[in-house]
């Protein structure tokens, strides 16, 4: 049985919603490249953190942070780029995704600068030797890195941080404000709290690299 529309007034296609938004600039719309120049490459250099968005063969999403020493992602040349697979929660989303659906999305930002860099592409799971050796960190290789052959790139403008305020700490919710991920994932998990946080202590503190 279909399911009901969950919302109303929905836009089903791109000419009502041209008609709504209209078109993007001539800048905007010639702003893409097919490779990774300079600029990119100083970029990607200087960035410690990125989301990596994926899907199944079904069209599944799954968006999963990365992030390290800035510089972390190797950049092998124009259109090939390589990003460490560091211990993580054994889930493997990504990793499954690409295998199945090899289209990525990769968001990059440097703490500071509110324009972000976005690349898309098709990607693989490598275990290159070679490869990973060159991106080793605290004298570990990782196991995988991610390959991504690169098809578009662009920067993308800074209204969502302007107005998030993201890199304002003045902006930030004080410490007693935030919410606790160990109480979160207790109740997501029916397991104790306490043991939940020292997990992630321990995680945080021997299991990086």
């Amino acid at each position: 049985m279909e399911r009901e529309n969950e919302f109303r007034d929905v836009i089903t296609g791109e000419e009502e919603l041209r008609d709504l938004l209209g078109y993007p600039s001539e800048v905007v719309a010639r702003k893409a490249i097919g490779s990774l120049d300079d600029h990119c490459r100083d970029y990607i250099a200087k960035s410690p953190f990125l989301l990596v968005s994926t899907s199944d063969s079904e069209g599944r999403c799954d968006v999963s942070p990365r992030g390290d020493a800035p510089g972390f992602v190797l950049v092998l040349d124009g259109q090939r780029l390589v990003i460490p697979e560091r211990p993580g929660n054994r889930r493997a989303d990504s990793l499954r995704n690409i295998i199945s659906n090899p289209q990525i999305g990769l968001i990059f930002l440097i703490p500071g600068l509110e324009e972000t860099l976005r690349v898309n592409g098709r990607a693989y799971v490598t275990r290159d030797e070679e490869l990973l050796q060159r991106m080793q960190a605290m004298g570990k290789s990782p196991q995988l890195g991610i390959g991504v052959v690169v098809e578009e790139c662009y920067m993308h403008c800074a209204k969502a941080f302007k107005r998030s305020q993201l890199w304002k700490p003045e902006s930030w919710l004080g410490r007693e404000r935030l919410p606790v991920p160990a109480r979160i994932l207790a109740a997501h998990t029916g397991r104790d709290e306490q043991s939940i946080a020292q997990g992630l202590v321990e995680s945080y503190t021997q299991r990086l690299y």
